[in-house]
């Protein structure tokens, strides 16, 4: 305990107090900005994820998010847009069970969701709280806790997630969520890997798992220092291409 106290101690000794200079909108802003701000809304965003393709192309409120799978019956094309979703196999279009919407519209749109963080974490239906602070591996965050509304935050509305913000740096390095479906979980992220592709920044995770579903998400930080969660596995974009279409003169 006692050399834990010393660690802190040289931690904010050297550290500039900023905490108290920036409300949890504008460190959000700050982190959307720092990752690529105004171009995400003029992208388009490829890339691979476990062997499927993937296209996004936000903007004015208009989206499409597709995916791309080979399989034994032709390219499966799906598309979730403000109109609803779309299937199309060898672009012959395919009449989607009511059944089977949902699940596939939450798996296009999982993907797309943390492929493209920090962006829509400005969107309508998102509820977001500082609720503290926190230090891992020596180095300072904000503790960003993130809601949604049930109407406009998807099917998975009730869903909590936290996001550790470094304080120097504004980039999401950890995040946490806490889901209800499929008999409910928890994981947390440690991001890697970071790169920027044309002005917007990607990163890859290692994603792992605590058994415990009573354990908040704000502790989780400390069970990672501990080793005390499981590696489940890794989430990495292979393949990124962005073209960022330009403002007609």
């Amino acid at each position: 305990m006692r050399r834990y106290f010393i660690v802190l101690v040289f931690v904010f000794s050297f550290v500039a107090p900023i905490s108290a200079q920036f409300s949890t909108q504008e460190i959000v802003d700050k982190v959307i900005e720092n990752a690529g701000g105004e171009k995400y809304d003029k992208a388009i965003i490829h890339f691979v994820f476990r062997g499927k393709q993937y296209r996004s192309k936000r903007g004015e409120g208009v989206y499409a998010l597709e995916r791309f799978v080979k399989s034994p019956k032709g390219l499966t094309h799906d598309v979730i847009s403000n109109s609803g979703l779309k299937r199309t196999i060898e672009n012959c279009p395919v009449k989607i069970a009511d059944s089977l919407v949902t699940k596939i519209s939450d798996g296009v749109n999982s993907v797309h969701y943390f492929a493209s963080l920090p962006y829509g974490l400005n969107a309508p239906a998102v509820h977001k709280e500082l609720i503290g602070e926190s230090v891992i591996n020596g180095v300072l965050y904000y503790k960003v806790k993130v809601t949604f509304d049930q109407e406009g935050g998807g099917t998975d509305f009730e869903d909590e997630f936290m996001y550790w913000i470094h304080k120097e740096n504004f980039t999401v390095d950890y995040l946490a969520y806490k889901y209800a479906v499929n008999g409910g979980g928890i994981r947390f992220r440690e991001a890697y890997n970071p790169r920027n592709v044309n002005g917007i920044r990607f990163v890859d995770y290692k994603n792992y798992k605590t058994d415990d579903l009573t354990t908040p998400l704000h502790n989780l930080d400390k069970l990672f220092e501990k080793k005390q969660l499981k590696l489940l596995s890794k989430i990495e974009l292979e393949d990124i291409y962005v073209y960022i279409e330009r403002d007609c003169c």
